[in-house]
């Protein structure tokens, strides 16, 4: 994977759309790990259809408990070791 992004803040949704699109559009593989308050962006359309190109997206499980309760996830649930295996796969983190 060229880039993970690592989405911890619902304030990085417009951001992530723009970099999933370019990413896509420059044939650049990349992922996508949701943590704290960041989950909550896997509540837009636009974010889950952008999600649809990325090669991985993981969502911290104790985040998506503590901010979406009961709701089921429309990504796998994973935890922060997943995360880290993640970022040693990358070439490039992104922290947004």
């Amino acid at each position: 994977m060229d880039i993970l992004f690592h989405l911890t803040t619902e304030a990085s949704r417009s951001l992530l759309i723009g970099f999933g699109a370019a990413c896509q559009q420059n044939k650049v593989s990349w992922g996508c790990f949701f943590t704290n308050d960041g989950v909550k962006v896997l509540e837009d359309k636009t974010v889950l259809a952008v999600l649809e190109n990325a090669e991985k997206t993981v969502v911290c499980e104790h985040s998506w408990d503590r901010f979406m309760g009961e709701a089921t996830s429309p990504v796998k649930l994973g935890s922060q070791t997943i995360n880290s295996a993640m970022m040693a796969e990358a070439r490039r983190v992104v922290s947004l």
